[in-house]
């Protein structure tokens, strides 16, 4: 067999329904979704095949499900997200002739795949509208020992600047729409182009450094729920001394089992998903309720794979 086959989807959905497209090559109802391009990423595929195969444009939320078959003799992974439909209209055109919006236990019926099942209760499995929020550590900024000044203004390298940019096409993907970062030159630097392209500040975090995290975990974990029940969609860049803490802090608390541990490299980003606590997202005028983790997604680079 050959290599992987890689490829990426989504479940758009609006209101309370799902898309399910019938695809004439195949005469089959499946979700949208399709093989990655050579240097894009899992993500950027996904919202590209949503829009080539229903004409809508798409925000990314949680990662739902990796899927692996044979297909043509080769193993395939599908990498599946929900997706948010925020404008367009669906037209037939060359891979898709039908779309139906149902709710999803119709959806259910409908599909012809297994697999696409597996991926619709996966989604079933939480709300839609949960909130998303991005924790990103920050890029490559060369070796502490070679840098001759105070290490809090230690600047991204070269490789560093090149995950930057990637950050900054991929992180908006999920819609974001605030940005937040340790006191650290290069956290401020990993996503200070995200902040441009929204005409935004990068908000200081002092507690999410790892000299603010370690004396005060609790106020910490406090301050990146505050972070994540604001409204809109946060990201926000950390330290290595930081991440793997905090994820595992809080997935204990929200009872999300991470396989994997907790992976953290330069200019990766987790993908928290969290869901309002019984009685509302609070505010000012109210009790705080925390939001509770419910999903957490590693993706390890921003940057795409290369063509074969």
């Amino acid at each position: 067999m050959g290599s992987t086959i890689r490829a990426a989807g989504a479940v758009l959905w609006r209101d309370d329904r799902v898309a399910v497209v019938h695809r004439p090559r195949y005469d089959d109802w499946s979700l949208p979704k399709g093989k990655l391009d050579p240097g894009e990423t899992v993500a950027a595929a996904a919202v590209r095949e949503v829009l080539e195969e229903t004409g809508v444009h798409a925000v990314l939320g949680r990662h739902l499900a990796q899927v692996r078959y044979t297909a043509f003799g080769k193993p395939k992974t599908v990498d599946y997200y929900s997706a948010r439909a925020t404008s367009g209209e669906f037209v037939p055109n060359e891979e898709v002739d039908e779309l139906r919006w149902l709710p999803v236990p119709l959806a259910l019926r409908l599909v012809t795949r297994d697999e696409d099942r597996e991926v619709l209760h996966a989604f079933a499995a939480a709300p839609a509208d949960l909130r998303t929020l991005l924790l990103v550590r920050h890029a490559k900024a060369g070796k502490r020992d070679h840098w001759q000044g105070d290490d809090d203004l230690r600047p991204l390298s070269p490789a560093g600047w090149r995950q930057a940019e990637a950050l900054r096409s991929m992180l908006p993907l999920w819609g974001v729409t605030r940005v937040h970062a340790a006191p650290r030159v290069r956290c401020a630097q990993t996503v200070q182009g995200v902040a441009e392209d929204l005409s935004v500040e990068v908000a200081r975090e002092p507690r999410l450094s790892e000299e603010g995290y370690w004396p005060d975990r609790d106020a910490a974990l406090v301050r990146l729920l505050e972070i994540a029940g604001a409204g809109g969609v946060p990201v926000v860049c950390s330290q290595g001394g930081v991440i793997p803490d905090l994820v595992s802090a809080l997935a204990e608390l929200g009872g999300v089992k991470l396989d994997d541990g907790v992976p953290c490299k330069k200019g990766s980003a987790w993908v928290l998903a969290f869901r309002e606590r019984a009685g509302g997202w609070s505010t000012a005028d109210e009790p705080r309720r925390w939001p509770q983790l419910v999903g957490a997604h590693y993706v390890p680079t921003a940057l795409g794979r290369p063509g074969p």
